[in-house]
């Protein structure tokens, strides 16, 4: 009876016909883990104001149509500023936008599809840049742009957090219709 006792209150038998089982088992001191599937809202950051030789909050565009140029540049985007002491704070890709082209031809009222473009965006957020490091950042960015790649260079805003995420006009219509 008192080993029954036993095997109810620990639940499981981790070693039985094996005694050295179970001796290194850590997993009941750690914290539980969060459920995957469950995503926790991104906390709104307070955006800092810019002073007469500081910079606040930046937001570095890089857009383009060829997916692996726009990585690869936010990325030297992302090493130069690291390199130069310039802290970046968010590294994050935009919603692909898809742009279809269509064509009319001579003497006729039909029109066909001739092409899709997909816009690709990455964005270096960076903070506390000097002014007297932008126009050096500048220059050198400019110098290696790849062609294809656009620069935009933008105060952060935020209707720029906002453009973020994708929107969900269901989800939307759902929530209103129940309130």
């Amino acid at each position: 009876m008192r080993r029954e006792a036993v095997l109810k209150q620990s639940g499981c038998r981790h070693y039985r016909s094996q005694p050295t089982h179970g001796i290194g088992r850590y997993k009941h001191l750690l914290p539980p883990e969060p459920d995957p599937k469950k995503k926790d809202k991104l906390p709104r950051k307070e955006i800092k104001p810019s002073s007469d030789h500081e910079y606040g909050v930046l937001n570095l565009q890089v857009s383009g149509y060829n997916m692996i140029l726009v990585e690869h540049y936010s990325q030297y985007v992302h090493n130069l500023c690291s390199r130069l002491s310039i802290k970046v704070q968010e590294c994050y890709a935009k919603p692909t936008k898809t742009k279809e082209v269509m064509l009319m031809q001579e003497h006729s009222t039909k029109m066909f599809l001739d092409a899709m473009l997909t816009t690709h965006e990455r964005v270096v957020q960076v903070t506390g840049l000097s002014s007297t490091m932008a126009p050096i950042l500048m220059e050198v960015l400019m110098m290696n742009q790849p062609e294809g790649v656009q620069l935009l260079v933008k105060e952060h805003t935020e209707a720029d957090y906002q453009v973020r995420f994708k929107g969900r006009p269901e989800l939307e219509n759902l929530v209103a219709s129940m309130s």
